[in-house]
């Protein structure tokens, strides 16, 4: 997506107009009392060294948070604040997972998933996630993936790159899976906030069957629900021996995360939700807008996702290729999207947006889009 934006760049400089669907940064601004809060710690001296698994201030809002959302406290031991959720994963997966060892992965999914595990040398094992079911993941399907070299499950709800949010019996079968086959689960809930509470749509974590003792390592962080996604900041929540590991790798790694960035995380949790509460809203309002704006193209299909801010579109009655569709997209409508194929083998014929723009600019892409394909069409 990064690269995607650098091209899109290029083209603004050479005067073109871009409108920005690639690229899932929230467009709103981090909450004045988280700003307000780093810049207190900055100017009370809080500019040095801090513990390397965090500060015990954080880590305690972290558990009242837990208590709260996921009905469990975990203990201090099992709980480390890292520099964001991508390192996170690439922690877990280098203390758990042995080079050439499996891990089952979801297909589309979050790109860092494939590249992090690429690197280390782990076997990536694709689970595809079918538009029959919502890109929900389907058990039944990881219950087949799973071999004798398998070590680690990865999930995601609610899911980068198509918003799909799983249900209580779904994350209830992944856990059993994980403690049948004496698996590590990986559940990555950066959008665990961002749920649109509508026909009984909530939730789940597989940590309330172990509360992360035993197997389920929870990735958090504050990027997208606070707006924060240039703090770095986050918290991983699992069995102690494992946080021990990875705390190990951290100090070796990058020391700590900084104290004052830190401060700026537990205001975030222990400070003013509201805000937090009316970007969620105006991010459904928006879901809504595009996803009536691209089932209104030709040729066009978009479910509704139930979470995050990400719509991942049908286009392959259109005749072209994602990559086509989104080439077509950028240069002739200059609206940039991000080609499925991006998140994985089986996003070919589907495209990505972030809804992360206000409704006002997606009726404009919309109409931009429909000119070029009817245009075509013609």
């Amino acid at each position: 997506m990064f690269q995607i934006l650098a091209l899109t760049r290029q083209l603004e400089r050479q005067g073109k107009q871009i409108l920005h669907f690639e690229l899932g940064d929230p467009d709103f601004n981090t909450p004045p009392n988280i700003i307000e809060a780093v810049i207190r710690a900055i100017r009370s001296g809080e500019t040095h060294y801090a513990p390397s698994a965090g500060l015990a201030e954080l880590k305690e809002a972290a558990a009242r948070v837990t208590v709260r959302s996921r009905g469990f406290r975990p203990a201090p031991g099992q709980l480390l604040v890292c520099a964001g959720a991508n390192v996170m994963i690439f922690y877990a997966a280098a203390c758990m997972v042995n080079p050439g060892e499996d891990v089952v992965v979801p297909d589309p999914a979050f790109v860092s998933y494939f590249s992090i595990l690429k690197f280390l040398g782990i076997n990536i094992i694709r689970v595809p996630l079918r538009e029959e079911n919502e890109f929900r993941l389907n058990p039944d399907d990881v219950r087949k993936a799973i071999t004798p070299n398998t070590r680690m499950i990865i999930m995601n709800s609610p899911s980068n790159p198509t918003g799909a949010v799983m249900t209580e019996d779904e994350v209830r079968k992944m856990y059993e899976i994980a403690r049948e086959h004496d698996l590590y689960l990986l559940s990555d809930e950066i959008y665990a906030r961002m749920i649109y509470v509508e026909a009984g749509t909530k939730h789940y974590s597989p940590a309330a069957y172990d509360q992360c003792k035993e197997r389920t390592i929870i990735v958090n962080g504050f990027s997208k629900s606070y707006a924060m996604t240039g703090w770095r900041l986050g918290v991983v929540t699992g069995p102690e021996e494992v946080i021990a590991k990875m705390g190990l790798l951290l100090e070796t790694t990058s020391s700590c995360v900084s104290p004052f960035i830190q401060r700026a995380g537990i205001e975030a949790l222990e400070g003013d939700q509201g805000p937090i509460f009316k970007m969620v809203d105006e991010f459904k309002k928006r879901r809504d807008a595009l996803v009536d704006g691209l089932n209104s193209l030709p040729n066009v299909s978009c479910l509704r996702p139930k979470g995050a801010f990400y719509v991942f579109p049908n286009i392959g009655k259109t005749g072209l290729t994602s990559e086509e569709f989104a080439d077509l997209m950028l240069n002739e409508a200059g609206v940039a999207l991000t080609p499925g194929p991006v998140f994985g083998e089986y996003g070919q014929g589907y495209v990505r947006l972030c809804y992360t723009n206000t409704v006002a600019v997606i009726k404009k892409a919309v109409e931009k889009m429909e000119r070029v394909l009817r245009g075509r069409r013609g």
